[in-house]
């Protein structure tokens, strides 16, 4: 299975080098307090160039990097310092120069939780012997050698937090989608939950040249809400339905946190704000035409997967959609959501596939 043995966290603790935060914002404070508990202070951040303009982040300069190799020296072997990133990105440019400058340095991209507490919910080696057993049950349920594959390389990487497992465990979107054998017959009942601002919209009727029967598209956050329906404004009122909800166990509203993007959330990130929410189970029964059939569902709900997968409990044994799923936002969900989608009905199959992110975002579940 997995090889590191040795955390992150752990390395940094016995090595003398120079720790550099590379960038700001949520990401650095969460790499920054999982320092801080460790015993560890970072020596300084960097940015990019061209966002260096003489500010300052937790009370330190940050600085591009030829300044910082004038103050550490002249490169080595590997670089004087150690960088980690602190930021997600998906741009083939900005991988291409992450990439480049793991070449000349010490570069680890930090695994650290998108929601859920830092310090309580780290997957390092005490998270990993804690649950063994556990990992050994879920890698049995994939259904194929390379899901099981992605899953040991991703496992290294959450403890390392080493770029190589990331490489290693890359495949292209249109590969995974292929699993799914989606239909262009115009059959498939698409409901999107976490529509965002109608990407995944425009991927799966691309997917089915336009041809489909349904779509719903979820969507509990306003802003990105009206986006959604901004772009998919000409798709007929009779196949699309853009919904302000957020899929989840039960039908009412929880507190949430509507900030037009990734930080927008159920939960314990909710700010005294409500959101309707939505049981997949209650919506496709009580619709008020027919009872709505779904072939394909998309969960990708910022670290509330779990909540929505037991809302569409009935709809998983009922009518067997196929299935992409996040398991990604919280430590908890690479083992957590293949186990629950397997307890509901445990006739699907199970494939685990990772597409381009530094850090290990975008790692998706596809289930038939």
């Amino acid at each position: 299975m997995f090889t590191e043995t040795i955390s992150l966290w752990q390395y940094l603790s016995q090595h003398p080098k120079p720790v550099i935060i590379y960038g700001m914002g949520n990401g650095a404070d969460k790499i920054l307090s999982v320092m801080e508990e460790k015993g560890l202070r970072p020596a300084a951040f960097m940015a990019s160039d061209e966002f260096v303009r003489g500010h300052s982040f937790r009370g330190f300069e940050v600085k591009k990097l030829s300044v910082l190799e004038k103050e550490f020296g002249e490169v080595s072997a590997k670089g004087n310092f150690i960088i980690l990133t602190a930021f997600g990105t998906n741009r083939p440019d900005v991988l291409e120069k992450i990439y480049r400058l793991s070449e000349a340095y010490e570069v680890y991209a930090p695994d650290v939780p998108v929601y859920g507490k830092v310090l309580e919910n780290l997957f390092d080696e005490k998270y990993v012997f804690e649950n063994f057993e556990k990992i050994k049950k879920v890698r049995e349920i994939f259904a194929d050698e390379q899901s099981r594959e992605v899953f040991d390389r991703l496992i290294d990487y959450k403890i390392s937090g080493k770029l190589e497992p990331l490489r290693e465990t890359v495949s292209p979107r249109e590969d995974a989608l292929d699993l799914l054998n989606i239909k262009k017959d115009g059959s498939e009942v698409f409901l999107d939950f976490g529509a965002y601002d109608g990407d995944t919209v425009q991927e799966f009727v691309e997917s089915v040249d336009w041809n489909f029967n349904k779509i719903y598209a979820f969507e509990p956050d306003f802003r990105s809400f009206c986006k959604l329906r901004r772009r998919h404004y000409l798709l007929p009122a009779e196949k699309f339905k853009a919904i302000n909800a957020a899929a989840w166990s039960s039908d009412g509203e929880e507190s949430f946190s509507h900030a037009g993007g990734r930080q927008s959330a159920l939960g314990e990130t909710g700010k005294g704000k409500k959101t309707t929410t939505v049981k997949a189970d209650t919506f496709c029964k009580n619709h008020e035409k027919s009872p709505i059939k779904p072939t394909l569902i998309k969960m990708d709900v910022e670290g509330c997967e779990a909540g929505a997968l037991s809302g569409a409990a009935e709809i998983l044994n009922k009518f067997k959609p196929k299935l992409m799923v996040s398991a990604y936002h919280r430590t908890e969900d690479l083992l957590e959501l293949p186990l629950l989608i397997n307890s509901i009905n445990s006739k699907y199959e199970i494939y685990l596939r990772r597409h381009e992110y530094i850090p290990a975002w975008d790692i998706n579940l596809y289930c038939l």
